[in-house]
């Protein structure tokens, strides 16, 4: 199964553009900052994750303030070069 949820801050925010289909598209940067537990110890994890949203979500976080955190939902695929994954965010649950 594909499915992440992720506590995170936007820090970065392209400008929203459309689909070849007309449908609303964001890119962002999420930054996660939290300790883990890992072999019995804690361990401080810090990561900035690409990530996009299509449709009307896309709409909603393009007004949202940037360093904002939410919790993301969605799915990791490949970027469109193969190098690195991006998170494409279906949900703010």
């Amino acid at each position: 199964m594909n499915q992440v949820v992720l506590d995170a801050r936007v820090v970065e925010r392209g400008v929203l553009r459309y689909t070849p289909a007309g449908l609303p598209a964001l890119d962002l940067v999420l930054s996660h900052e939290s300790t883990v537990t890992e072999a019995g110890a804690p361990r401080k994890v810090r990561v900035d994750l690409k990530a996009v949203v299509i449709g009307a979500l896309a709409e909603r976080l393009n007004r949202v303030e940037m360093g904002s955190a939410h919790r993301f939902a969605g799915f990791l695929a490949a970027q469109r070069n193969g190098r690195g994954v991006v998170l494409h965010i279906t949900s703010l649950p």
